[in-house]
């Protein structure tokens, strides 16, 4: 009998929705005979539709979809996903295997953490906007918050990848994360973020772009470099990623896997034909030198710098 919410609901139905339409013995009887399993306080699933991990808490027995659901379900329209939960319906970063199902609630929600599943409550929190958005129909808290949330939760070296790939999608801004991270005075690990933000807001786009920042490209007789700047070159944009603009002199920084595609190679050798053709000399530095030879790097940049300012140069008409 439990059959027409479970196929009507993919694989889920909770008690509070079985009894408005049937006696409360019947979920009962089919959790009882194992046709169901409960994975929530409240809420079911297709025992079909689970792994055989006997051992493994039920939520995680389950896809992260339906998981999710489940989580989403478990709240009664008082929470959403969060945290790295958040992330992956966000698409910025996929679950790894065993981390839990995040959910944010109002503090008097009632609403409790337990196996693979982790309630965070929060005070002036709403499952509503600004402070929930739908995403692919899941309830998810705002990017902003889900980036600062995160951030603690992940391995050091997995941190800046979502920030920067929201940033780069153009999901969100370098100040409205700080905005959020405003919010969050006792973050663990803030004067890091705050650094990074730092970094994208002037312009960084990548990790490599950001260790030149840091290590490569400063001192003395190092100009302000542009970064990011757009062109308009044979009808098309490309952004330039270190530009000197007295000088006219673009730096391109090639990350560990440029130019692996001969395709993409070519496309770069026509892009800085066509700038040099406006007088802008490109300069390419690889990753391995990049991290390895920065000594080497910084002093080759400061001579060219140099010999560039000693013939004044044309406007080159990027605009």
């Amino acid at each position: 009998m439990c059959c027409g919410p479970l196929d009507r609901n993919g694989g889920l139905v909770t008690r509070h929705a079985t009894s408005q339409v049937l006696p409360r013995w019947v979920l009962e009887d089919t959790s009882r005979s194992g046709r169901l399993l409960r994975v929530l306080p409240g809420v079911y699933v297709d025992a079909a539709l689970a792994d055989g991990r006997g051992s493994a808490p039920p939520l995680a027995r389950v896809t992260p979809v339906l998981a999710r659901r489940a989580a989403v379900a478990y709240t009664g329209g008082r929470g959403a996903l969060s945290h790295l939960t958040a992330l992956e319906v966000w698409k910025l970063r996929r679950q790894m295997p065993g981390e839990p199902v995040h959910l944010d609630v109002p503090t008097r929600a009632g609403l409790r953490s337990g196996p693979h599943l982790v309630v965070h409550h929060r005070r002036s929190f709403a499952p509503e906007p600004p402070h929930v958005l739908v995403r692919d129909g899941e309830p998810v808290t705002r990017l902003d918050r889900t980036l600062v949330d995160a951030w603690p939760l992940l391995h050091p070296a997995d941190r800046p990848a979502a920030i920067i790939k929201a940033v780069n999608d153009r999901l969100t801004t370098p100040r409205r994360i700080a905005a959020a991270l405003a919010t969050a005075p006792k973050l663990a690990d803030r004067a890091a973020l705050r650094v990074l933000l730092d970094r994208l807001d002037a312009g960084c786009r990548s990790p490599l772009e950001i260790w030149g920042h840091d290590r490569v490209f400063v001192g003395p007789g190092m100009p302000a470099f542009r970064r990011q700047v757009r062109a308009r070159l044979g009808g098309r944009v490309v952004y330039l990623d270190l530009f000197a603009e007295a000088e006219l002199v673009d730096i391109e920084l090639d990350g560990a896997t440029t130019h692996g595609d001969l395709r993409e190679r070519e496309i770069d050798l026509r892009r800085d034909a066509l700038l040099a053709a406006r007088g802008v000399l490109v300069v390419r530095f690889s990753h391995r030198r990049l991290l390895h030879e920065p000594d080497e790097v910084r002093r080759e940049t400061l001579a060219i710098l140099a010999n560039r300012r000693r013939t004044p140069r044309p406007d080159a008409g990027l605009g």
